[in-house]
């Protein structure tokens, strides 16, 4: 498996755990917000590590670190995903996975098979504005979609979060993505800020803490369950 980057430790990336953070490379959207870059692009993405050094990291913190948080890119293009996994359950560890839910199918069958405790998917913007957002014209849905209504039926602890940007979203779109997975346990507005290593940053911009918290004031009257994330106070 393409492994671009490890973090030794997070007390954010995995609620509730203290955990690391697995980065792997590559995805199959280009979302001109995303800051992950390097990560992304195929001319950028550096495989800073592989799966054997990262297994021996985990060895020496069993004990210490509760789980790991697989993000990316898109950690699901990965087809050999469920062999790390697997070997990362068997240390012991809890295990979260960060998707753009583009791989129902794949998605399923970890859950299916207990190599996933928590699953965090993207939800990038109203269905009707997601070839925009997600940087392909000709964006088809349907397999996010799937993806969506499989984690709304329950079957595994799951976040739903969009990363909430000046330029590409509004209150009408935000709640219209809130009523798109109406029902679910936990939606999070995300602050986008600019890492420095953003794919496309140009003409797109944070909202203040003060314009998030109205934002999801109105997100609320749609979804109760809605929070904000990356907000101060």
């Amino acid at each position: 498996m393409r492994i671009s980057g490890l973090q030794k430790m997070t007390l954010l990336d995995y609620p509730g755990k203290v955990a690391c953070t697995v980065f792997t490379g590559g995805c199959n959207l280009r979302c001109p917000f995303c800051h992950n870059a390097s990560l992304v692009l195929p001319e950028r993405a550096d495989d800073a590590t592989d799966e054997r050094s990262v297994l021996r990291f985990l060895e020496k913190r069993q004990g210490i670190l509760e789980g790991v948080a697989v993000t990316g890119g898109e950690p699901l293009l990965h087809a050999d995903l469920a062999d790390f996994l697997r070997k990362v359950r068997a240390l012991g560890y809890a295990v979260k996975l960060d998707t753009n839910g583009t791989f129902p199918e794949r998605l399923r069958a970890l859950v299916e098979e207990g190599l996933v405790d928590r699953v965090a998917m993207d939800v990038k913007n109203a269905p009707l504005l997601y070839g925009k957002t997600v940087g392909l014209r000709d964006f088809d849905l349907t397999n996010v979609e799937r993806s969506k209504d499989y984690l709304l039926e329950g079957h595994v602890t799951y976040e739903f979060r969009t990363t909430v940007v000046r330029g590409l979203h509004t209150a009408e779109s935000l709640c219209a993505a809130a009523r798109w997975i109406e029902g679910a346990q936990a939606y999070y507005l995300q602050q986008y800020r600019d890492s420095g290593d953003v794919l496309r940053p140009d003409g797109l911009g944070a909202f203040t803490d003060e314009e998030m918290r109205a934002l999801l004031s109105q997100v609320r009257t749609v979804l109760p369950a809605a929070e904000l994330r990356g907000v101060d106070g």
